[in-house]
């Protein structure tokens, strides 16, 4: 996933963080799917290897992620782009975005990770008055995440 970050709002340093401790950094893939930070300059070159140097203190495995100079970006296929949400087909369904839209859209990205279980319930309760959904959706999507935050 390419990602846009505002350093005002949160650190690269930070970011990193929340990337090593949101999946397993030792599980080794297929290059379609392993785990990688990809840096733009000599400074995320840094903090990505200091980050992962420090992790790897605190772990027994080796971590298997892959640190490497960005180069072109390529987005993944359609149906790879938001799979937890396009699970959800009446929530899906409630967004009414084109495939292009539901690739940018920020509302989409943050449902995906809730519906996948991301998040705690205080960011969810936060962001819910932002969706532009029905209150039935809404209370779907509320059930939902909260079985999958408890």
């Amino acid at each position: 996933m390419d990602l846009e970050f505002n350093p005002e709002v949160i650190s690269y340093e930070d970011l990193l963080w929340k990337f090593w401790k949101g999946h397993d950094p030792t599980s080794s893939h297929n290059r379609q799917y392993m785990s990688a930070v990809f840096y733009h300059d000599n400074e995320q070159k840094c903090l990505a290897e200091k980050t992962k140097d420090e992790l790897q203190k605190n772990i027994a495995r080796p971590i298997a992620t892959v640190i490497t100079k960005a180069d072109t970006f390529y987005n993944a296929e359609d149906y790879h782009q938001k799979y937890m949400l396009r699970q959800d087909t009446p929530l899906l369904a409630a967004l009414k975005l084109s495939d292009a839209e539901l690739i940018k859209s920020t509302t989409a990205t943050k449902l995906n990770g809730y519906v996948k279980g991301f998040g705690s319930l205080e960011h969810f309760e936060a962001d819910k008055k932002t969706f532009d959904l029905s209150p039935h959706v809404l209370d779907h999507l509320h059930k939902k995440v909260k079985s999958r935050l408890s």
